[in-house]
């Protein structure tokens, strides 16, 4: 089995800065990609920020030129550097893997952390 533990959520002030980090592990091959959603209150979830194993990057409108997204591919580990945050970014943070290749299986899977609450308020 596959599981991806998440660090690094929390409250926070506007304009305010968080790191969030995420760890896959088990009998892992390969990873497509890792990345981040959001869910806020009353909301559907929404894309955050997505890496490939190949270095291409994705972001949502919302956070454009505020966040950042790196990987450490060989750690399975996928970060995500939040800058200028506002209160509409509060939210539960949710980390992705996609298309993940593990041992002795030819099938691909996507898997999902337990998700990390940030709070942006003063």
């Amino acid at each position: 089995q596959v599981q991806l533990v998440e660090s690094g959520g929390g409250l926070v002030q506007p304009g305010g800065s968080l790191r969030l980090s995420c760890a896959a592990s088990g009998s892992i091959i390969s990873i497509n990609a890792m990345g981040w959603y959001r869910r806020a209150p009353g909301k559907e979830r929404e894309l955050v920020a997505t890496i490939t194993s190949g270095g291409e990057i994705n972001f949502g409108d919302s956070v454009k030129g505020r966040f950042t997204i790196s990987s450490d591919n060989a750690k399975n580990t996928v970060y995500l550097q939040m800058n200028s945050l506002k209160p509409e970014d509060t939210a539960v943070y949710y980390c992705n893997a996609h298309r993940v290749r593990r041992v002795g299986d030819y099938n691909e899977y996507d898997y999902w952390g337990q998700g990390t609450q940030v709070t942006v308020s003063s």
